[in-house]
């Protein structure tokens, strides 16, 4: 980690937390069930922009998450202080798609986890637009059983009113981040077999949907695609790689 890397993490921690937690008024419950050391993967539901800060600035320890590279490439005042943000609350730039794309954001979280970090993840791919919880990616089953980490399911709920979907500015609202018992999903096989990824998701998605209390939709939560794209969707519905993350 670099020195200035250092310091904007430490500059988050210092003025970003507090402020978060007074704007915000955070209820946390759970927080131990994230492990103090060792990889984790903390799989979360998907409701706002604000849901990676909330996690990190609120999680026990660092959290790492992935958000889009054009985060970290702007230029001027604006662009670095973009850069210091995101990059001291632990995102990682990654750039958006599908294929190649997709399977390097995923190869990042295992390096990650790999280096016995904490690695923050969307199953569900997008946020939600209804409220409802849409069906996990199977990404989250492959960095599982790949790495060995244990998944802490999380569910958050309120980010939704900070800042709702198409909202440009934070409001002030209630936020409440609760941290599940973790799962160990080396039972249901390996990271090679797609049935025992699927599995795995499932068991995740349930653990999520039990702490949110949200809806499930029983489908994936894919945004608007062209044909090509929906065709791909329909022949590997549960490759790791498709929309396993979702860098906002």
């Amino acid at each position: 980690m670099s020195g200035s890397t250092k310091f904007a993490t430490v500059l988050s921690r210092a003025v970003v937390t507090p402020l978060a937690r007074l704007l915000w008024r955070p209820k946390i419950i759970g927080r131990r069930n994230v492990p103090k050391r060792g990889p984790v993967i903390l799989a979360s539901n998907h409701r706002s922009f604000i849901d990676s800060p909330a996690i990190t600035l609120m999680a026990p320890r660092k959290v790492s998450f992935l958000a889009k590279q054009e985060y970290f490439t702007g230029s001027g005042v604006k662009g670095a202080v973009s850069r210091a943000f995101f990059g001291g609350i632990g995102a990682i730039g990654v750039e958006r798609g599908a294929g190649a794309a997709a399977q390097q954001a995923l190869d990042l979280g295992l390096a990650r986890l790999q280096e016995g970090e904490a690695f923050a993840i969307y199953p569900e791919g997008t946020r939600s637009l209804d409220g409802r919880i849409y069906k996990g990616r199977t990404g989250v089953a492959w960095l599982a059983l790949t790495s060995g980490a244990p998944v802490v399911p999380v569910a958050l709920r309120g980010t939704e009113d900070v800042q709702p979907v198409g909202s440009r500015f934070p409001k002030l609202a209630r936020v409440t981040i609760e941290f599940g018992r973790p799962l160990d999903l080396s039972s249901f096989g390996e990271a090679s077999s797609g049935r025992a990824r699927r599995h795995a998701t499932d068991a995740v998605m349930a653990a999520i949907q039990e702490l949110s209390g949200q809806e499930p939709a029983n489908a994936y939560n894919n945004p608007p695609a062209t044909i090509v794209e929906r065709v791909r969707r329909a022949l590997q519905p549960d490759d790791p790689t498709a929309a396993a993350v979702d860098p906002d």
